[in-house]
């Protein structure tokens, strides 16, 4: 009989014990030392996880495939993976595990980052200016995690986003794909991409967006379609929804500073918005997600 893989929050404790937490830090050490540095397969079904590896040495095990560890590297597993590690017992680095709702880009999403974040990888990070970033940054996450001083959760986030999207740029860098591979409809997609996370609070129609790129409404519909498979108008709803569930799970800010926040200014409209996009109201939403996660 084949035997059942275990899903765990973080590993070795049961499923139903659901923290309270975005983002968990911890030292390699700390958890596989309880385990004689084995760590069975097991999966987590809502959170990604980070390994920065500084030294030791070791395997991770990816279903049926096993992979060397040679630090200094980055692993990377996603959510519903089966997955397992062996260590030396002189392995040294953090592991880091985030709610994947949290991340800006979900992995499987129709997008080269989110393609890259849906599948396991072990990056090293040999020498260069962006190997020793990344390296640093995840340090930084770390010890910034074991504080609470003020502005923390906004580094978290700044300290997240940078060290993960650094890394996948370096892993493509190491499979010779660089961005003259990409196609100029994907780069007209990041470019639409970039203006929304900087206008999407000021509520652009996708007209406009068209306009700041040069293109007609038609064209750009057609691209985003092809790249990300939504029309201009539903990637900028589901910008506008995803950032709105951030701020419902992550923070205390009541439905109504929310809506204000996001750039709306009738928080009755917020709320039907948001109910024509997900079916639920902020508030059935919130406490729905918040039971789910335990929090």
């Amino acid at each position: 009989m084949k035997k059942t893989v275990p899903t765990y929050e973080l590993y070795g404790e049961k499923s139903g014990e659901r923290p309270d937490f975005w983002l968990h830090c911890e030292t390699i050490p700390s958890r596989s030392s309880l385990y004689h540095w084995e760590i069975g397969l097991h999966r987590h079904e809502s959170f990604f996880q980070i390994l920065y590896i500084a030294g030791g040495s070791g395997d991770a095990v990816f279903g049926n495939a096993v992979n060397m560890i040679k630090p200094p590297v980055v692993i990377t597993v996603p959510p519903a993976l089966s997955h397992g590690f062996r260590f030396s017992r002189d392995i040294d680095g953090f592991v880091f595990t985030i709610l994947a709702s949290h991340l800006k880009t979900t992995p499987g999403e129709r997008s080269r980052l989110g393609a890259w974040l849906a599948a396991p990888h072990l990056i090293r990070l040999g020498g260069g200016e962006d190997a020793a970033y990344i390296a640093a940054t995840l340090t930084r996450l770390a010890r910034e995690w074991e504080t609470s001083r003020s502005n923390r959760a906004d580094l978290l986030d700044a300290y997240l986003t940078a060290a993960l999207t650094l890394t996948a740029r370096l892993d493509e860098t190491s499979d010779e794909r660089d961005d003259s591979s990409e196609s100029e409809n994907e780069r007209r997609v990041q470019r639409f991409q970039a203006l929304l996370q900087q206008h999407y609070r000021t509520h652009w129609p996708a007209a406009a967006y068209a306009r700041e790129l040069g293109l007609s409404l038609t064209h750009l519909n057609r691209i985003t379609r092809a790249i990300a498979g939504l029309s201009a108008h539903e990637m900028i709803s589901r910008k506008l929804v995803g950032e709105a569930r951030r701020e419902l799970v992550f923070t205390r800010a009541s439905v109504q500073e929310i809506s204000f926040r996001l750039g709306f200014a009738d928080p009755a409209y917020f709320s039907r918005f948001f109910l024509r996009q997900t079916g639920m109201t902020p508030r059935a939403w919130r406490l729905a997600e918040r039971d789910r996660l335990g929090a």
